[in-house]
Formats: C-alpha cells, sequence, structure tokens
C-alpha cells in the first residue's frame, strides 16, 4: 500500500505543481525546491556550475510537455465524456496519455545520464532522494494548510 501511495504521488506532484503555475503559486513553489535542494545537495562551487544548467533544462523540457499534455488531454475525471466518446477515441485518449508518460520517463533517463556523466554519482543519488522528500514535504506543507 506505502508504495502504491509513493507511485500515486510521483505521477500526481508534478500536474499538481503543474497546475499551481497557472495559479501563482508556480514561481513560489519552484523557488522553495530550488532552496531546498541547494540545501540538501551541499553543492561545492565547480558541482552548482554543472548542476543548474541541467536542472533548468530538465525542468524545462518537463514543463513544456506538461503544457502540451493538458492541451491535448480531454478530463477523464467526467464519466459522461468517457460514455460520450467511441471505444476507438478512447483508446486514442489512453494511448495518448501512455505516449506521454513514455515521453516524460525519455526526459527523466535524458537528464539521468547528463547527471550521471558529469556529477559524482552519489551527488546524483542526493538529487533523487532530494526530489522525493521534497515531494513528501510540499504535500505535508499542503495539506497542513488546507487544515487551518
Amino acid at each position: 500500500m506505502k508504495h502504491l501511495f509513493i507511485a500515486a504521488l510521483i505521477l500526481i506532484v508534478p500536474f499538481f505543481a503543474s497546475a499551481q503555475r497557472q495559479g501563482g503559486r508556480g514561481k513560489e513553489i519552484e523557488a522553495y525546491k530550488i532552496t531546498y535542494l541547494k540545501e540538501k545537495l551541499e553543492l561545492s562551487p565547480e558541482e552548482a556550475k554543472i548542476f543548474w544548467p541541467i536542472y533548468s533544462a530538465w525542468q524545462g523540457e518537463q514543463s513544456a510537455l506538461r503544457t502540451e499534455r493538458r492541451e491535448k488531454m480531454i478530463s477523464f475525471r467526467k464519466i459522461e465524456e468517457i460514455e460520450s466518446l467511441s471505444d476507438t477515441e478512447v483508446q486514442n485518449l489512453i494511448t495518448n496519455e501512455l505516449n506521454f508518460k513514455q515521453r516524460d520517463l525519455n526526459i527523466e533517463k535524458k537528464y539521468y545520464l547528463k547527471l550521471k556523466s558529469s556529477l559524482p554519482i552519489k551527488t546524483v543519488g542526493k538529487y533523487y532522494r532530494a526530489q522525493e522528500s521534497f515531494k513528501r514535504e510540499l504535500l505535508s506543507r499542503y495539506r497542513s494548510a488546507n487544515k487551518d
């Protein structure tokens, strides 16, 4: 169950953050994320010169992909929409969603290889660990804010 929750978070948080950017909180979240990563990664000046341009390019590609996905996606939230579509149309929607997920994974692999070839692997590992802990912390902050 824990693994299922973590997998759901991994899939949901980027889209949540993307949607928040539209509402104005995206810059705040990204600034917090950068501060968080700086603290957790403890990069040397040389490593920082390598890491941050790669990170920025990575975020740019992921953001562009999320924007494209949002523009092309028909919501599965309303069952009436699905009921009004043909089987072929529903199949195309699912296939398109899988294609977006694959493209996102391809971006992830591309930048993992860039980081791995440019920085010590332990630094890369710290980045991935920091990413996961950031997602948990961000979710926790928003849950706390919603309770108040």
